[in-house]
């Protein structure tokens, strides 16, 4: 049995009339002393929370952006928040050949996965991709969160990775509750273009025109909340491996990871509806050719679903990705199913009409 970020005061006495306890693994949580040394003594294996781990490795839930921002508007700013810390202890170079903290990075991403599976589970997930350098006020950005929008209104979870740019214009896109309420989002988050240089200022912002949208939904898995809870329409998977790359606000839940390659794996994995790529750059052809390895690779007889470049110019001139998509894609199943186009609106519907 696994019992992972429980608090087991409430159950103490049962469990310390309990004497075998072989094959019990307790993952973080609420332990007593008595209860702990209880455990250890009949066959229990438990882990402790992390030393000097700024985060939960154990946690159960999503993140939040109010979460990893805690402590933003403190003396040390960004600095001081949780995202600020967790990526300089995932990078710190003092821990790098250290076992028992490479074990608490890894816990900490399967972790993320198991409560990201509870999170969309029985949605249809849509991928946005795009760079990180698309700035608010920008044409780009707001076709971006249009594109959101569109995707969101027909029922779809709208996911991304996570980070500014093209991601954020998408994740804002999704949550916005109105066209106007997009419009005037736009005016209202143009002043900051960019993270660079304050991230504080950009965060800060986006914070205040999300507050202008009313509540959201929990991180938690919609099925605990109950019926009458409202599906979630926004996703940020990003990572903590490009500190350069703040987490936007505007996701509903967040599901942050150490890992880079869990992190892309895992957010074109669960990108069922398929995926729409945005103009970028490395880190988005990256993510491209890492799902073009999946499709191609697809069993015979399998559908996979649609992978959707948009931006003609861009992936043909600029970055000619398209070229040898199509040529990987001659004679195998993913033929049917990429696709370049310049119209988001086409874009759209390649992915809605499945």
């Amino acid at each position: 049995m696994r019992l992972q970020n429980v608090d087991l005061r409430p159950v103490e006495h049962a469990l310390l009339s309990e004497t075998r306890l072989g094959g019990l693994v307790v993952l973080g949580g609420e332990v007593s002393p008595s209860m702990l040394v209880h455990l250890q003594t009949h066959g229990a294996v438990v882990f402790p929370e992390g030393p000097d781990s700024p985060v939960d490795v154990y946690r159960a839930h999503l993140y939040t952006g109010s979460e990893l921002y805690a402590g933003l508007d403190g003396p040390g700013g960004y600095a001081a928040t949780v995202d600020s810390r967790a990526y300089e202890w995932g990078r710190d170079a003092r821990l790098a050949d250290d076992a028992y903290a490479s074990l608490l990075k890894a816990i900490h991403d399967d972790s993320v996965n198991d409560a990201l599976d509870e999170w969309v589970a029985g949605r249809r997930v849509v991928g946005i991709m795009g760079g990180h350098a698309q700035p608010r006020g920008s044409g780009a950005y707001a076709a971006t969160a249009r594109t959101g929008r569109a995707l969101a209104a027909a029922g779809l979870l709208v996911a991304t990775g996570g980070g500014p740019g093209a991601m954020e214009a998408a994740n804002l896109g999704a949550v916005a509750p109105s066209v106007d309420a997009l419009d005037e989002a736009f005016e209202r988050l143009s002043p900051v273009p960019t993270f660079l240089p304050d991230v504080g200022a950009w965060a800060r912002l986006a914070f205040d025109v999300l507050g202008s949208f009313g509540p959201r939904v929990s991180p938690a898995p919609v099925a605990d909340a109950g019926a009458a809870e409202p599906q979630p329409r926004s996703l940020g998977v990003p990572t903590w491996f490009y500190g350069h790359e703040p987490p936007n606000v505007f996701a509903e839940g967040i599901a942050k990871y150490f890992s880079n390659a869990v992190r892309e794996d895992g957010l074109l994995a669960r990108s069922n509806a398929g995926v729409l790529v945005m103009p970028g750059a490395a880190g988005t052809v990256q993510e491209v050719f890492q799902l073009a390895t999946r499709l191609y690779y697809a069993p015979e007889g399998v559908t996979p679903p649609p992978l959707v470049l948009v931006g003609v110019d861009h992936w043909v001139e600029t970055l000619p990705v398209w070229p040898l998509l199509r040529a990987m894609a001659q004679g195998r199943g993913m033929d049917a199913v990429v696709h370049l186009v310049d119209d988001a609106d086409e874009a759209v519907a390649l992915v809605t009409d499945g």
